[in-house]
């Protein structure tokens, strides 16, 4: 079987200046600044992945969308309530629950979720701030995420 490829990243800056109930918080200026040039780094160091699994909320979608238009043909997305909010074992069910038709996939989330996640995959601290981005390897499956410790391949905050 071969490696597994998990990209996560953390949705782009989001506008706290509404009164919109958190799932609902949109992208500020930086945000939308940020989005494409996090999709840009994508392309280049990453390519398309062969799924997308991103939390429901609008900060993830928006950040998606503009990411997303930087990638050549790009999936479409699985919009997710199970990655809102989630942490890091949450996460673990969901990235295990992955299809092992597809060998990469891109996680779009929020911390300290996936601050968490990264940390407990890479055997280290990756601060994920808003639009960074870490690519995590390991061998075999996705049911095998957390059980063969994963590499490190990247790790970035693009901006705009």
């Amino acid at each position: 079987m071969s490696d597994r490829r998990l990209v996560v990243l953390r949705h782009s800056k989001s506008d706290w200046s509404t009164d919109a109930p958190d799932h609902s918080r949109p992208l500020n200026v930086r945000g939308r600044r940020d989005g494409p040039e996090a999709g840009r780094w994508l392309r280049m160091n990453v390519g398309t992945p062969d799924a997308v699994v991103c939390s429901s909320a609008t900060r993830t979608r928006q950040t998606w969308e503009l990411a997303s238009a930087a990638l050549r043909e790009p999936p479409e997305p699985e919009f997710s309530d199970d990655v809102y909010d989630a942490s890091a074992v949450q996460l673990l069910e969901v990235v295990s629950g992955l299809p092992d038709s597809a060998a990469c996939v891109l996680l779009i989330g929020h911390n300290p979720g996936l601050e968490d996640l990264t940390t407990l995959l890479a055997g280290e601290f990756l601060p994920m701030t808003t639009s960074a981005v870490a690519v995590l390897t390991w061998p075999g499956s996705w049911s095998d995420v957390g059980m063969h410790p994963a590499t490190l391949e990247a790790h970035a905050v693009p901006r705009g």
